[in-house]
């Protein structure tokens, strides 16, 4: 690759901030912000104990969320639904998360095929952009982060 091209290609993932991790289109800074809604519920816990994000035990621990089966958290007392669409072979990624915070129940009913499922999350997510954000701020402090 020409050093004008690197350049160029460093000038833009550092103008844009959701471009510069593969992993998320939103701005971590802004999911760093718009996280204080989950935290009641959820915390961010690193596999060593570290805690990113102290918060409520109400919902699994997200860290290392990319990639990870959903209902799949030791310890953790899901709804039939979702250990449901676990085991549909989805991974979470920012397609599947977005979709999912902006209505749980309503994906899990989609996704499983069950009309009956349910999402023990109550709360939505309203903008899909307030998702992409979260779920970009979910990567930047997971064990994924580059």
């Amino acid at each position: 690759m020409k050093p004008t091209a690197i350049l160029a290609t460093l000038a833009l993932s550092l103008a844009t901030p959701g471009l510069a991790d593969s992993h998320a289109s939103g701005d971590a800074t802004k999911g760093e912000r718009e996280f204080n809604k989950c935290r009641s519920c959820h915390t961010i816990v690193s596999d060593s104990g570290d805690a990113i994000v102290k918060g409520g035990k109400v919902g699994p621990n997200l860290y290392g969320i990319l990639n990870r089966t959903p209902g799949s958290v030791n310890d953790y007392n899901y709804s039939e639904g979702m250990v449901a669409l676990g085991e549909t072979g989805i991974v979470w990624d920012e397609a599947h998360f977005t979709d999912y915070v902006m209505d749980p129940t309503a994906y899990l009913k989609e996704h499983t095929g069950d009309s009956s499922a349910r999402s023990k999350m109550t709360f939505k997510l309203r903008k899909e952009e307030d998702a992409a954000n979260v779920w970009a701020y979910l990567v930047s402090v997971g064990p994924d982060a580059e």
